[in-house]
């Protein structure tokens, strides 16, 4: 179960807030890095989004918080994504991806798995929108048994091609 997550934004405050929507919650100060912001889901699990100035760096600190450092800038994308669940419909979702000029498209994961809205956030890191049809959808799919299979067919496709 994940908990919370950090995403770079060059408006972190704008990000928390628009994240916070998506999910009915509310944003506040991140007080950790100035800057930084969080989206606040408000479920009985505390989800957040931390939104960090883009340039911002974290590496090892003492035992209690890792450093904050900022870097001169960074690529504009990453390898970087996740999958959220919010209450909106798909049209509520594009619509808010429209406002804010972020890419927000539907989009079909594997051989009709489950759908996604991609939401962009600010046109460079992927945030995988599911509205309550979608994430029924990736709960049946995303289950032991078919991730096993999937590790299979991958053994087996890499052993194949060797």
């Amino acid at each position: 179960m994940i908990f919370h997550a950090s995403i770079p934004t060059q408006h972190p405050e704008r990000v928390a807030r628009t994240l916070a929507e998506l999910w009915g919650g509310f944003a506040a100060p991140f007080s950790p890095f100035e800057g930084a912001w969080m989206a606040i889901a408000g479920d009985d699990r505390g989800t957040i989004i931390e939104t960090y100035p883009s340039n911002l760096t974290l590496t090892p600190g003492d035992t209690r918080e890792p450093i904050g450092e900022l870097a001169a800038s960074r690529a504009q994308y990453s390898g970087f994504h996740m999958a959220v669940a919010s209450p909106l419909t798909a049209e509520q979702v594009i619509a808010i991806g429209e406002r804010e000029g972020w890419r927000a498209v539907r989009c079909t994961r594997g051989n009709n798995f489950f759908d996604v809205i991609e939401l962009w956030i600010e046109n460079s890191t992927l945030i995988e929108v599911l509205t309550p049809d979608m994430q029924a959808q990736y709960l049946g799919f995303a289950t032991p048994e078919n991730f096993r299979a999937m590790a299979g067919q991958a053994s087996a496709s890499v052993v194949a091609s060797q």
